[in-house]
């Protein structure tokens, strides 16, 4: 069910901004089986699938701080761990790693549900850009997006507005004509940040911190997200 908090009109946005992991693609196999086999790497015990996956959204670095524990501040440890994070990863990003059913349907329509010139749409990930852009293309994502930028693209990660600012910059639009689409408190952040108007999705990783900073609106599946665009119902407010 589509769930209005704050009021606007989809018809008006141009721009669409999507985070990546747990909104457009399921990579959670790829990412817990990567980091399970940095901690073994390390001579660590292997950590639950769920709660590996609870710790991804705020980049490679944070990721691997947090299934380290106590050991989070030993900077050496840390570099090891995601040294071999990354290069297991490099390897296996798309061993498991698929689209969520519905999100090449929800994005054609999307671009394509408004008259004159299609929406412009792009990715904006915490994952390091080369794997976010590698993946994008295998699954045949690319040809819907104007750029796809990761964690080590600026100077800054979200939730700082640094990239979105940029990706609206580059594509000539207006804050208040985008929504950026995410799965956790971190993508509600980041648009707020950057003015932008804010999308939760359900279904990913962390629909959990969503409570953390309510998106205007909330869509439980990719076909909602698709429905937000195509009916434009009115909204319906608490």
């Amino acid at each position: 069910m589509i769930r209005f908090h704050r009021q606007f009109e989809p018809r008006s946005i141009q721009l669409l901004i999507f985070d990546l992991d747990g909104t457009l693609i399921d990579s959670r196999l790829d990412l817990v089986h990567s980091v399970n086999a940095t901690l073994r790497h390390l001579g660590r015990p292997e950590l639950p699938d769920e709660l590996i996956a609870s710790y991804v959204g705020d980049g490679a670095p944070a990721l691997i701080r947090r299934t380290l524990g106590p050991d989070a501040d030993n900077e050496s440890l840390v570099r090891q761990g995601l040294e071999y994070f990354l290069t297991y990863y490099r390897e296996h990003k798309l061993d498991y790693t698929r689209v969520y059913e519905g999100v090449q349907q929800a994005l054609t329509a999307i671009r394509d549900s408004q008259n004159g010139r299609p929406r412009q749409m792009a990715v904006l990930s915490n994952k390091p850009v080369n794997p976010s852009r590698a993946i994008v293309e295998a699954l045949g994502l690319g040809k819907f997006f104007v750029n796809v930028y990761g964690g080590n693209s600026f100077s800054t990660k979200k939730p700082d507005p640094e990239g979105a600012q940029t990706i609206l910059r580059e594509t000539g639009s207006r804050a208040e004509e985008t929504l950026l689409v995410g799965d956790s408190a971190v993508d509600i952040a980041t648009g707020r940040n950057a003015g932008t108007w804010t999308c939760g999705v359900t279904y990913g990783f962390a629909p959990h911190t969503l409570a953390e900073a309510e998106p205007d609106v909330v869509v439980d599946t990719p076909q909602e997200l698709e429905e937000l665009f195509a009916r434009a119902p009115r909204p319906q407010l608490p």
